[in-house]
């Protein structure tokens, strides 16, 4: 009887089902050998998409489709997987939805300690099962044990990161940050070991309650999940557009209430998120913004400083109100202190805020 395989598993340039997916840096999956030979042949867009692609693209193994296609059966039904009596591949063909607390702790465990177990719970399907239980808020304990493992699957490196992100894991880790504090932290995290990958910081940046839902943790949270979610944007704003996405969605606010409270990376963050229009024209909105980076510039560490002086001269440059703010503040002495630091970076970028606050130069936004 002939098998009838989902379209999913055809490969969109030969129409054949897949022996050898990878994903390609448009996000889509392909068998290996006919992209690899629509490439050789010169062409450099996607087959789908028409889009531009790098120089020399990556072809990023789709390790979870490889192993759904491997366990399809003639009749539609996924195969058991073979297995041992016990040890690891028992573990892994045990693991269905909903699973037992001490299956995704033993899964957990494994994952944290074997980079060899993370590569066979990949190969064998096991982050659709724990990304199932990610976005499942009926048993907050048993999402906290599946985040944990994702996220040790993620450090396995980028195709892992790839991989789960083409397994729909931003729709998954999006739903989590809606979750108790403690859930939607480690999905917070979870978000920037996948962002770690460049397709990935602009396929989740795309989803519509990724980024917002950043933002409101940013916002509505306590100090771990506000920090865990500043990391996120940190990371994701490395992508242009989502700086862009970022400010519309309500994080300029919270990034200056959180600077004030001692955070040196929402000070980061309002340095990438300064570096878009939108970005200045928002900070300049925001009650009490110049007092906040006024007093990093007096109490913060070094980084801080460092990039709290990036910060001021983006705005002041964009606007004389601010640089009069920043007088006001005590930030021109403040630079004239700063000008001499023995960090290369402090000095030059105080030498430039002064020179903005003193003469209204303006300076070249990135």
């Amino acid at each position: 009887m002939e098998v009838e395989f989902p379209d999913d598993f055809r490969c969109p340039i030969s129409l054949e089902v897949m022996s050898d997916p990878v994903i390609l840096s448009s996000g889509y999956t392909f068998d290996r050998a006919s992209i690899q030979r629509w490439l050789d042949s010169g062409n450099r867009t996607c087959p789908v998409t028409k889009l531009p692609l790098p120089p020399r693209p990556s072809l990023i193994p789709n390790h979870a489709l490889r192993s759904l296609i491997s366990n399809f059966a003639p009749t539609g039904v996924p195969k058991t997987p073979p297995c041992s009596s016990s040890g690891p591949h028992a573990l892994l063909a045990s693991l269905s939805f909903p699973a037992e607390a001490d299956t995704l702790a033993a899964v957990l465990r494994l994952s944290k300690r074997s980079a060899a177990f993370r590569r066979l719970a990949l190969d064998a399907g096991a982050a659709s099962v724990l990304l199932r239980h990610a976005s499942s808020g009926d048993r907050p304990d048993l999402q906290d044990l599946a985040l944990r493992a994702l996220l040790y699957l993620s450090l396995d490196g980028d195709d892992a990161r790839v991989g789960l992100v083409a397994e729909g894991a931003v729709d998954r880790l999006a739903a989590a940050l809606r979750s108790s504090p403690n859930v939607a932290a480690l999905a917070a995290t979870c978000l920037t070991s996948l962002a770690m990958v460049e397709v990935n910081k602009c396929t989740i940046g795309a989803h519509p309650s990724a980024i917002a839902g950043l933002a409101v943790l940013l916002r509505e949270g306590k100090g771990r999940e506000r920090r865990e979610a500043a990391t996120a944007l940190y990371e994701l704003c490395k992508f242009p557009e989502n700086r862009r996405r970022a400010v519309r969605a309500g994080a300029v606010p919270a990034l200056v209430d959180l600077a004030g409270a001692g955070s040196e990376r929402a000070v980061e963050v309002l340095g990438l998120l300064g570096k878009c229009r939108e970005g200045r024209e928002e900070m300049k909105r925001v009650d009490g913004f110049v007092r906040v980076l006024a007093g990093v510039l007096r109490y913060g560490s070094s980084r801080g400083i460092e990039n709290a002086l990036f910060v001021l001269n983006l705005v002041c440059s964009d606007s004389k109100e601010m640089a009069l703010e920043a007088r006001k503040e005590g930030a021109f002495e403040l630079c004239l202190a700063l000008a001499g630091n023995e960090n290369g970076k402090i000095g030059k970028n105080a030498a430039g805020l002064a020179r903005t606050l003193e003469n209204g130069q303006p300076v070249d936004f990135l």
